[in-house]
This record gives structure tokens, sequence and C-alpha cells, in this order.
């Protein structure tokens, strides 16, 4: 009997994933290092400190910035989930019909067109608006970030309902449930692990996007990666490593609460 074709038996496959590995984490490690480094500059060790985390700490554009990257991808992740939650019961709850596989592609449609090309449509359309309506505050970024994080959050809701059983929610039915009280009590309690993820990944990617924010912000609406990109154009201090890995630190910390809080609800 032939052996089952496994890549992780070829020749070579664990030296390669090593290099792949080390070649992937050794820029972040040497990020996260000099951080520490009390010199000034970035590429000569002087001795560790937490100099740089207190410039940044008493910076207070970083703060204001950082309030400002929160509470755009709070709301962007939250108003994202939702129409996500909507979009897979639409597309998952039905019998399929001509045109669903459109509906798929058109929700995506953000994954699948360069980020460039959303960011500049995104300008011309809210240039426009801003004209006519004289509005210019954070509305348009979190409308901007909502579109952009819905696939993010539609996949991994989508995932859960296609691997959920139906016949709890039949069986709901045949006990003579309200559509509501069946998505209330049976569908939504197996569907929030589907949820988190989707919040998380939504949260995560608004809060780092830089390419969307750059282009649809007005003036005096810096979040805290376009506030970075600011800061490398006029000189990189070790400042911009200590506030990258306080970013990296705390985006691991909301993906680790994230996956034990799922892992709980599974």
């Amino acid at each position: 009997m032939a052996k089952r074709f496994d890549v992780r038996r070829q020749n070579g496959f664990v030296s390669l994933a090593i290099l792949c590995f080390f070649l992937l984490y050794l820029p972040i490690a040497t990020l996260v290092v000099y951080a520490f480094n009390d010199n000034d500059s970035l590429a000569i060790w002087k001795g560790f400190s937490l100099r740089w985390f207190h410039v940044a700490w008493n910076n207070g554009l970083v703060i204001e910035s950082s309030i400002r990257s929160f509470q755009i991808a709070a709301v962007a992740a939250l108003l994202a989930t939702i129409s996500a939650t909507m979009a897979a019961l639409a597309t998952t709850r039905t019998k399929p019909y001509r045109g669903l596989t459109f509906k798929y592609a058109f929700i995506n449609q953000p994954l699948m067109v360069p980020e460039i090309v959303t960011a500049v449509a995104l300008l011309i359309v809210f240039s426009r608006i801003k004209i006519w309506t004289g509005y210019s505050g954070l509305g348009y970024l979190i409308a901007a970030h909502t579109a952009f994080c819905v696939p993010f959050a539609y996949l991994p809701i989508r995932a859960r309902l296609e691997s959920m059983d139906l016949a709890l929610e039949t069986a709901a039915a045949d006990l003579y449930a309200t559509k509501w009280k069946t998505f209330l009590h049976v569908t939504l309690p197996l569907l929030w692990p589907g949820i988190l993820a989707g919040l998380m990944l939504a949260f995560v990617v608004s809060l780092d996007d830089v390419v969307i924010t750059e282009f649809v912000k007005s003036g005096g609406q810096d979040t805290l990666p376009t506030y970075m990109l600011g800061q490398i154009r006029r000189g990189v201090t070790p400042e911009i490593n200590a506030i990258s890995t306080a970013f990296l630190v705390l985006s691991i910390g909301i993906v680790t609460a994230f996956f034990f809080v799922s892992r709980k609800r599974t």
C-alpha cells in the first residue's frame, strides 16, 4: 500500500521551516531588543534602558493618536462584525440560487482589490461628501475601516455557520420557536466563537491600517500607525521601536484574550 503523502516528511522540510521562521521573526526580535537601547542611534547598542518607553509615554501626540486608533478600531470592528454576521446568515441559511457566488465575491471584494485602489476610491467619494456637507470628522475613517474590515469578520463567522449542525435549529422550529427566538437561544450561542474571532480580526486589521487611513483622514486625525509613518519620514529614533514594541505586545494580548474566551465558549 502506498504511503500517504505528508509534506512534513519531505527532505529539507524542517530546515526550510526553521529558515522561514528565522527570517520572519528576526526583524521583529531586533526591533524589540533595540527598543530598550539607551542610545539615540538605532544601530549602536549602548546599554539597557526604558528611556524610550518613558519618552513615548510622555509624548502627547502618541497618546492622542493611540486613543484615536482604539476609538476608530472599536467602533469599526463592532459595525463590521454586526454587518458580517447578518451577511453570513443571509448567505448560509438559504438554499443555493443563481447569484449567490456573486454575493460571496462582492462581500469579499476588499480582500481581492488592492488596498490602494480602495483608498483612492474612498478619497474621491469622501472628498465630494466633505464639500457638500462641510463635515470632516472621524465618521469617514470609521466608515472606511468598517467597509474594509467586513470580509475579515465575515470569513470566520461564515465558516462557523457552515460547520454548525442544523438539527438544533430544526428542533427549535419544530417546537414552535420563532425565527428570532431560534436565533437568540440556539444559533447565536453556537455562533459566538466565530463572532468573537471575526471581531478580533476586524479590530486588529483596523488598528494597524495605514493605507486607507492615510488617504481618508483629515488634518489632525492621525492614528498611531500614520503618526509613526510621519515620524519615520522625519528621522528614526528608538522611540519608534518602543511604540512598535508596545503595539506588538498589545496585539498579542488581544489575540490571546480572544483565543481563550472563544475556546471557553466552543
